[in-house]
Formats: C-alpha cells, structure tokens, sequence
C-alpha cells in the first residue's frame, strides 16, 4: 500500500510538473513570436505593447526561469540577446519601484546563475560580469529619485532626464521599502556603497513615520514625510515593504530590520486580524477601514512561514484557499462580510501570491493539502485563460471572461512557484550538498542553497554577497596600505624647503589621478545553514 502511494504521489508531481513546463512555453514561445521586443504580450490580438518601459520585460522577467526550468541553450540565448539590445539610456518614464524589481532584480538573478547555465563567466566572477553592469546601469537611473529631503524615492524617474519637476511627491510604501534586497546584493557586489546607503536610508524613513499604535499608511508624501492615505493593511500599496524587512534580515543577517517587522507584525496582528484574516484599518485609530482580502495580501502565509509562525500561516492559508475554490481564481477585492467580489474588483491578472504561499508552507510542512492547491491553480489557469497566443488576464472571475493582456510576472513567478511546488530535487531547494566555487581567488562556495527570493520571485544567493563585500574589504585594506607606503616621510623641520618634484608630488600607486578614498562598504558575515529560509521553511535565528 504504501508503495503504491508513493508511486501515485510521484506520478501526480511528474504530471503537474510537465503540465507546467508546458504552459510556459506555450506563453513564451506566444511572446516571442508574436511580441518580443515589446515589454508584454498582448494574448487577445497577439500582439506586444510596452508597459513598464521598453525592456522587453517579459524576457528579462522570465530569463531565470528559463533555467529553473532546465533549459541552459535558451537562458545562454536570451542573455547575450539582452546585453546586445537592452539600453537603459532613453527617454522614458519608469516606476521606480517595477524597475527595480522586475528589470534589476531579473538581471542580478541572470548574473548570479549564469555559471550554472553553463555561461562562460568573467574572472572574480560573480562580483563582475555584463549582466551585473546592466543590473547597475538600470539600478544608477533610478538613483535620481531618491534625491529627497526625506531620502524617500519618488515614484517615477525619467531614465534620461531624471525626476520630472511636475512629478507628484506621493508614493506608496511598498515604492519606499521595497529596495534593500536588490541594492544591497548591487552595493556587495560590487563595492559602490551607493544602492545600499539609499534603500537604508529610505527604510529607516519609511519607519519613523509609523503611527502612535504602530501601523503606517498607504500613500505617503516623500518631501514632507505626511501620510496621504491612512489606510493600514498587509495588501496594495504596502505588502512588498514587510516582506523586504524579512527577507533583508535574512539574506543581511541584519537584526535591525527583523526588529522593526517584529514589531510591525505586534500592531498588524492587534488592530488588523480578525479570525485568521487581514483588514484594512485607519492607521492611527485601528477602526476599520475596508473589510475586504485583497489578493495580494496572499504572500502573508508565505512570510510568516519565514518566521516560523506556521500555525498562524496555515490559518489564513485555508481562508485564502476557499475563495480560489469559489472562484477558480483569486479577485483583486474580495469583501469578507459578504463573501464575494467587491464591483470593479473582479479581476484575476494570474497573480502568483497564494502560489507563493503554497510553496513555502510546502517545504516547511510537507503537508499535501499545499499541493492540492497548486493542482487546483494549473487546472484553473489552463482552462480558464489558455488561449492561442498565451495566457489572458481573467477580466471577472464571476464569469470568467478574459482581458487583452498577460503581465511579465506570470512567467517570473507564478509559473516559476507552481513549478517549485512541484519539483523538490530543484537546484533552488539545495540543502548545501551541491555547491560551486567562485571569486575573484576560486574560493567562494556559491550556489550552496539559501536563495532568497526578490519580490518578482527572482532569487539571489546571500553567499555571493558576501563573497564579493570580503573581497572588496580585502582590497580597501590593501589600498590603503599602498597609500600609507606611497605617502612621503615630511620631516619634522622646515618644510616650506621642498620643492617641485621632490616626494610630495608623487602619485599613489594604489589610486588612479584625482580619485579620492571611498567610505568602507558594510560586509555581510558568513551564513549559517539556519539562515537557509527562503526555501527551506526554516527561522531567523538559531534558539527561535
């Protein structure tokens, strides 16, 4: 009997596996020929527009997935396909917040796995290479919009021109908070201090404007710190900035921010949960607001399973779970009192957040009841927004009609966490028994397991981080060793005898004419193995 089982839960994986691995490239093979170059796929006319900039998004949202996948010749392909045609310098308004995680969080994934696809890599890599360059070229446009009293970025730049004078000082908090992953892997990378000096800096902004009762708002104003919209949740407008404090604690190993979720998740949990859901409540009174779940407030579970709270997560899973049940999809507002869809908000856009969830409470669970879901989710999409040029947004769950569009992050996360459900020998589930060196001295151990993943599910590998911040530690010591030796001896009498030519216009061999010291880059310390959460279902800290 139980060999039986066995056997039919390994069929049942295999089969849903290949099912996925079918669907994508049924939306890929669509955008490419009938899109590619434009950013997405028009699924309806089969045809492309832009979207969030002109970046043939949807390749640079699907690159790493391609190799989750197994397809090492296509990744190789589109790769050096993106590094020949992708310009950063044009005249375009981009969101700040989708650029950095959609386009620079997509390339710093590309570059850190580009050895495992069987690319031929620069030497020191991975704290050099062409798709860490254009990870830094995009992220370095963005840099404009953080040129505000408060430190707080704008919510759209110019990428030629910079921010627009008329630009509107109003940005959500998750445009705020959610940068610490993608510029700190930037900064130790690379040893430019920049990316991660601003993403801290609007962080602890963002957190000192929380209310008397420990909540912050929706919409807030960046020059004067104000909050424009004061309604407190877990979903739109703010989801992505929680999850950047666990997930930075994580992949930083820095207490700081895990101390401020902590405290963040005291008042979420005192003024917005009812009965295993999340309202939205006014942030400074906690009443309550809108008694809807918004579906993407669907990674909490996910989240908290980071944490270790899986009874909690579990809880609010199940709820999650039986308005898909009722739907075949999850609306964008689902109004609990009633237990329907709230009108206007009837829509499904193939979002991957209760997929998301699934998946880690799958690996830190092993409950089968996770995997029914993701079944359910491949059956649904296939049949109800698989149409001849991929895959269509559900314009109304009620009736299931379609919308004339397919969004980059159905092939960067939802197929790529259905797939992960589904297949547990993945590269992305190493548990450290596979590992590969790395370095600018060969002898970084990379790609041993602990990926965290970004908010557009593109993961990155903590190990490479501090790979490269030591190796640039090491290399700001030696600097400034060389400049301590190629600093002439004054002597202690009459120094107004020198003259012109003499030691004291000697050049420094270890900086170049006019380049001045720069400020130490923050070094991350080696990762234990039970800092391997973004998988493995596992806590923070060792005693928890």
């Amino acid at each position: 009997n139980l060999t039986c089982f066995l056997l039919t839960l390994v069929c049942f994986i295999c089969l849903n596996r290949d099912r996925i691995k079918s669907m994508f490239y049924h939306a890929y093979n669509s955008y490419l020929e009938n899109a590619y170059p434009y950013d997405e796929l028009r699924p309806l006319t089969c045809d492309g527009q832009d979207t969030w900039g002109s970046f043939s998004l949807t390749l640079i949202d699907a690159l790493d997935t391609l190799l989750i996948l197994g397809n090492h010749t296509e990744f190789q392909r589109v790769a050096t396909l993106l590094q020949d045609t992708v310009d950063f310098d044009i005249d375009v308004n981009a969101s700040v917040f989708e650029t950095n995680i959609r386009v620079v969080g997509g390339l710093l994934s590309a570059h850190l796995l580009s050895k495992r696809a069987g690319m031929e890599v620069e030497e020191g890599w991975p704290c050099s290479g062409p798709l860490l360059r254009m990870a830094e070229d995009a992220a370095r446009k963005l840099l404009p919009a953080f040129q505000t009293p408060t430190g707080m970025p704008y919510g759209t730049v110019n990428l030629l021109r910079g921010v627009n004078p008329s630009e509107t000082p109003v940005t959500c908090t998750a445009g705020v908070g959610t940068f610490i992953l993608e510029f700190s892997t930037l900064s130790r990378l690379t040893g430019d201090p920049v990316f991660e000096n601003v993403a801290r800096k609007a962080l602890r902004a963002l957190w000192r404007t929380r209310s008397d009762i420990g909540l912050v708002g929706n919409h807030i104003d960046v020059i004067t710190s104000k909050w424009v919209a004061q309604d407190a949740g877990i979903g739109a407008g703010v989801d992505s900035y929680f999850e950047y404090l666990v997930k930075g604690a994580i992949m930083l190993q820095d207490e700081e921010l895990l101390a401020m979720f902590h405290e963040f998740d005291k008042s979420i949990k005192n003024y917005t949960k009812f009965d295993d859901w999340y309202l939205w409540v006014q942030m400074h009174k906690g009443t309550v607001s809108m008694p809807v779940f918004q579906s993407l407030e669907a990674f909490w579970p996910g989240l908290q399973s980071l944490i270790g709270d899986i009874s909690s997560a579990t809880k609010t899973f199940h709820n999650y779970y039986s308005v898909w049940r009722q739907f075949g999809g999850l609306p964008e507002f689902y109004s609990i009192p009633q237990g329907y869809t709230v009108d206007k908000r009837e829509g499904y856009p193939l979002r991957p957040e209760l997929i998301e969830s699934a998946m880690y409470l799958y690996k830190a669970t092993g409950d089968p009841t996770f995997m029914q879901l993701g079944r359910d989710a491949v059956e649904s999409i296939d049949k109800i927004s698989r149409v001849n040029c991929g895959f269509a947004t559900v314009k109304d769950v009620r009736d299931h009609k379609l919308d004339n569009r397919m969004e980059s992050f159905f092939l960067a996360e939802t197929i790529k966490y259905l797939y992960l459900l589904f297949d547990p020998e993945n590269f992305l589930h190493n548990s450290g028994t596979e590992f590969e060196l790395g370095g600018l001295q060969g002898d970084c151990i990379l790609s041993a397991g602990g990926y965290v993943f970004n908010t557009e599910a593109h993961p990155l590998d903590p190990a490479a981080l501090h790979c490269c911040s030591r190796y640039q530690s090491e290399r700001r010591e030696l600097q400034d060793i060389l400049i301590s030796l190629s600093e002439p001896l004054r002597p202690a009498t009459d120094q107004s005898e020198e003259t012109p030519g003499a030691g004291g216009s000697r050049e420094s061999i270890a900086l170049k004419p006019g380049e001045r010291r720069k400020a130490r880059v923050l070094s991350c310390p080696t990762q234990p193995f039970s800092a391997k959460l973004a998988v493995m279902g596992q806590v923070f800290s060792d005693n928890s």
